[in-house]
């Protein structure tokens, strides 16, 4: 099983979701690099249950970083973080030990592992092991921001419902970056909030597309080919639980645009150069052309739902009905928008150290 990403700076994730701890080692980063125990924490926070639009399973994410941090400051060896499980209720998932979820990772994990794999909860594969994650991200993203680099991410659509456009990027990132439930315009989330209610009473789930704006990225990073900036974005994001699906700048209506519209002008603004539209995201032949990079993520519906489902029993080989039991997301989309902040910051990381040197960081 490999579980490390990167290759100046990589993270690596461990754990299960009824383990006794889930954690992070991020190796790489230059020393000197501070530690805001409070940021770290408020994003934790942005990723948490928030009430009834989310899964009743409460954990208090404290977090322990045990190395690799002296004084407050990196020492440039690896940084490991540990999150105990402390709300986990394994009984409810004995029953189906071996009765595969519907588009859960139940039935390939047996596959994989042969029945040596910790099934509770979904055990590794489970999206609990995303706060590890969102806490290694916390640590890249406060890092990028003390260089100008600023990330944000909005629910776009949720349940059929949609968010308005960006407007003023930076204003926006700042706004969304405070928010729970992190939309443009409010009466548009009470919305999605209100399907989200609405699925649940009807033991369903939905999905949801997000937006992620980077601003402050220079120029020139990226590789022309196989570590594109869309190649190493895309390689994270399909980490995340639930993500089926990326489009960078305009995406998919780039195929029902011409070339005179699809194209990005360059200009010369306050001695820059500046492309009068971002249709490509800001990513040019894989490296970063310095417009914001854009690009947007589809979330599927959280595959556990509260009704009778089809499916079999791989330790009998004969078919059965499923009817789950525990404590599901009706919805995940507003969750992980602060996920997929976090896994972004981490490849810019990354991306930023092989191009200026791990000490440009610092």
């Amino acid at each position: 099983m490999k579980n490390t990403f990167g290759n100046s700076v990589a993270v690596t994730l461990f754990g299960e979701s009824h383990g006794e701890y889930i954690g992070a080692t991020l190796d790489g980063l230059t020393p000197g690099i501070e530690i805001n125990p409070e940021y770290i924490a408020h994003m934790l926070t942005l990723r948490r249950p928030a009430g009834k639009i989310s899964t009743p399973r409460k954990e208090q994410d404290a977090y322990k970083i045990v190395s690799g941090v002296v004084g407050g400051k990196t020492t440039g060896t690896p940084l490991t973080i540990l999150i105990p499980n402390e709300n986990v209720k394994s009984g409810d998932y004995a029953p189906m030990q071996t009765v595969a979820r519907p588009s859960h990772a139940d039935y390939t994990a047996q596959c994989k592992y042969h029945g040596f794999q910790d099934s509770r909860g979904g055990g590794h594969f489970s999206g609990r092991i995303t706060a590890a994650l969102v806490a290694a991200g916390a640590i890249c993203k406060c890092a990028l921001e003390q260089k100008g680099i600023f990330i944000g991410t909005h629910v776009k659509k949720c349940a059929g419902v949609a968010d308005r456009e960006f407007g003023d990027l930076p204003l926006d990132i700042q706004t969304l970056n405070q928010k729970i439930f992190a939309v443009l315009d409010d009466e548009s989330g009470e919305r999605m909030q209100q399907a989200i209610l609405t699925a649940a009473s009807q033991g369903d789930s939905v999905g949801g597309i997000l937006e992620t704006a980077i601003v402050g990225m220079p120029q020139g990073v990226g590789e022309p080919w196989f570590d594109t900036v869309e190649s190493l974005l895309s390689h994270m994001m399909f980490s995340i639980p639930a993500v089926k699906g990326i489009e960078f700048g305009a995406g998919f209506a780039l195929a029902d645009m011409t070339g005179s519209a699809a194209n990005d002008p360059f200009r010369m603004e306050n001695g820059k150069v500046v492309c009068t539209t971002n249709n490509n995201g800001g990513i040019n032949g894989g490296i970063t052309n310095g417009m914001p990079i854009l690009f947007r993520t589809v979330i599927k519906p959280t595959p556990t739902i509260f009704k009778p489902q089809a499916t079999v029993d791989f330790a009998t080989m004969t078919d059965t009905v499923l009817q789950p039991k525990g404590r599901h997301d009706p919805a995940i989309v507003h969750r992980a928008r602060i996920v997929q902040d976090a896994a972004s910051a981490i490849v810019l990381c990354d991306a930023l150290a092989l191009r200026f040197g791990t000490d440009w960081l610092h």
